[in-house]
């Protein structure tokens, strides 16, 4: 049975699932969808072209799926995708996507913290924490286990490699390759995630390959193109170092 508060509004083309709570004064607009179990608390709005799984719990103040802020946006219609088993906390705006590739998506298992903003046509994996006041500016892409400190803005088309670990207070404007550790002002390569890593089960081999590879690339005296051929030399072609690999090929804006 669901729990919807008597002074929350709900468009009657709205698709509500079961054993959902919707508090005090939200707002559900045409066109959204919300599967089971999910907590919406007071004061939160939920627009067009919104859809949400499962298990979520969206706190006071927020707004989803809002239009994206792109003086290119011309009233398309757009969508945000929300997964399964996300907590999106106080005044936090997440945007839809633009004609762009349509769609604003953030998976499972994130914790977004109080006022972070998510901008049109971000793509946020899996287990992802944004601590509060991270800024992501349009098209950025945060990989699976990312975690970023407080109060860090992240350029447009930025990406964020899977497992890596930024500081707060800091400004990401190139790309920060899986793995890492990444702080200081300009952001830099401050070893291996280490403590992350190994809180996921990486073995010792596992990191220390990791390791050797970012001493190639970061620490050496070697461009970026030769580090890369150095590491197919010399080194196993593991998973992690194929997805070292991959990253820095497909980056866009150059690493940090």
């Amino acid at each position: 049975m669901n729990n919807i508060h008597q002074t929350s509004i709900i468009h009657k083309n709205a698709k509500i699932g079961k054993n959902v709570t919707i508090g005090p004064y939200s707002i559900i607009d045409d066109g959204v969808t919300i599967g089971d179990d999910n907590i919406i608390h007071p004061y939160v709005h939920i627009k067009s072209g919104t859809t949400i799984g499962e298990n979520n719990k969206i706190f006071q103040g927020s707004v989803l799926g809002e239009e994206p802020q792109d003086l290119k946006y011309a009233d398309e219609k757009t969508t945000l995708i929300i997964g399964d088993n996300n907590t999106i906390r106080e005044n936090c705006t997440l945007n839809r996507g633009t004609d762009d590739s349509n769609t604003t998506i953030i998976k499972n298992d994130c914790l977004l913290m109080a006022y972070v903003h998510v901008a049109h046509d971000c793509i946020i994996g899996d287990k992802v924490i944004l601590a509060n006041g991270v800024q992501l500016g349009g098209h950025s892409e945060i990989g699976y286990h990312v975690t970023i400190g407080g109060m860090t803005p992240v350029h447009q088309f930025c990406k964020v490699g899977q497992h890596a670990f930024i500081g707060g207070g800091r400004v990401i404007l190139q790309d920060v390759p899986p793995y890492i550790l990444a702080t200081g002002e300009p952001l830099q390569y401050a070893g291996i995630n280490s403590v992350g890593l190994r809180r996921r089960n990486f073995n010792q081999k596992t990191r220390n390959n990791i390791k050797i590879a970012y001493k190639l690339i970061f620490k050496s005296s070697l461009n970026i193109k030769q580090a890369v051929q150095a590491i197919k030399d010399k080194m196993e072609m593991t998973d992690e170092i194929k997805n070292i690999i991959q990253f820095i090929k497909d980056s866009g804006r150059g690493l940090i």
